[in-house]
C-alpha cells in the first residue's frame, strides 16, 4: 500500500512526520528516522484499524498573505 508522507523541520531539531490518509504522527532526527518511525507508527494503527483507499493523495501548496 502507498501512502503519503510530509516532512516538517522541528523547531528543536529533526523533523516531524505526518500520515495525513490516517493522521499518524511521529518524529526522527533525520530525515530517515522519521520515515522509518512513521513507518511503523502506520503499520500499528492500520492493524487496528483497517483502511480502504479510493484513489491516490495529491498534495499542492497555497499562498496565503501574511501581514507584518
Amino acid at each position: 500500500m502507498e501512502l503519503s508522507a510530509i516532512l516538517i523541520p522541528a523547531p528543536e531539531g529533526g523533523y516531524v512526520a505526518l500520515n495525513p490518509e490516517t493522521g499518524t504522527t511521529t518524529q526522527g532526527e533525520s530525515i530517515e528516522e522519521a520515515l522509518v518511525n512513521l513507518q511503523e507508527a502506520t503499520g500499528l494503527y492500520l492493524e487496528e484499524f483497517p483502511l480502504t483507499l479510493s484513489g491516490r493523495s495529491l498534495l499542492t501548496t497555497f499562498q496565503v498573505a501574511t501581514h507584518a
